[in-house]
């Protein structure tokens, strides 16, 4: 009966309760096997990992009072939830992460599979999935180190359970790093207007201003679901250049870093990883292009 009642419950989140938008599915399926061409429509996410993966890393050792030099991140499980081509997981993976990439769309795996299976010692440390968040909580409850869900909340059809699922596949004390797009009126003019109509940066139909998350309201989700934001940083992407710069303002895109809290009197072994948090200065300092 048990068992009848967890095909049930799953059941009822792989249909009605996914956070996955069949809408968004759609989008990016058309453009599932243009993933790792640097000039085409996923440039701007190429470029992207010149200041995110530092961000990325450099947090992750401020937090660990030991790493490895060569392999930094070593020891460290990731999940990258919305993997999309790989673009991420496999920087990820060079630094000696374990990573799991996750996504719902089987042509964005098929890519990143494929493309990993060029370098023998990414295809060892990365394994792709195609699979939502939802389906995996039950085998991977507090599974990871560290969470990135970059440029993915913009297209969940509902945040508080994808935050909520966060929290369950994350150890205690393990960190949750999300890049997004604030809702204001400059990020609908940059963000919808002059970077799909205008520019053609990314597709037309790409973004829904209105799908949009302020920080303030990212912030509020992930507090009142056990996470201690940490970090938030405003990014800004130059056109001209294809380059991404840190910078004070959150108004177009922003990175964030969240510690989920610890059990009392229980912490993993990378864990190591949040002790110094708070006596560390920003993270950012480090990874300013």
């Amino acid at each position: 009966q048990l068992s009848l009642f967890r095909l049930t419950m799953k059941r009822l989140f792989s249909t009605s309760y996914s956070s996955v938008d069949s809408k968004e599915m759609e989008k990016f399926q058309l453009l599932a096997h243009k993933w790792w061409d640097e000039e085409g429509e996923y440039s701007a996410l190429h470029s992207m990992n010149d200041i995110r993966v530092p961000f990325i890393r450099d947090t992750l050792l401020n937090m660990s009072s030991n790493y490895h030099l060569g392999n930094p991140l070593s020891g460290v499980k990731i999940l990258d939830v919305g993997c999309g081509g790989g673009l991420l997981s496999e920087p990820l993976g060079r630094l000696g992460a374990s990573v799991t990439g996750i996504d719902p769309l089987e042509d964005n795996i098929r890519t990143a599979d494929q493309h990993k299976s060029f370098d023998p010692v990414l295809a060892k440390r990365i394994q792709y999935k195609s699979s939502s968040l939802e389906e995996i909580v039950e085998e991977c409850m507090e599974t990871f180190d560290v969470i990135v869900a970059s440029e993915v909340v913009e297209h969940v059809a509902d945040l508080e359970m994808f935050i909520k699922c966060c929290s369950q596949v994350l150890k205690p004390e393990g960190s949750l790093f999300i890049t997004t797009i604030n809702k204001t009126q400059l990020s609908y003019v940059l963000g919808i207007v002059v970077a799909e109509k205008i520019m053609g940066i990314v597709p037309e139909g790409t973004h829904e201003w209105e799908k949009f998350v302020p920080p303030e309201e990212l912030e509020r989700l992930l507090e009142s679901n056990g996470f201690s934001v940490k970090t938030v940083n405003g990014m800004l992407y130059n056109p001209l250049s294809g380059s991404w710069s840190w910078m004070e303002s959150t108004s177009i895109n922003y990175a964030m870093h969240a510690v989920k809290s610890g059990a009392e009197g229980q912490s993993s072994p990378t864990d190591a990883l949040s002790e110094m948090e708070s006596e560390q200065p920003s993270a950012t300092a480090g990874t300013t292009m």
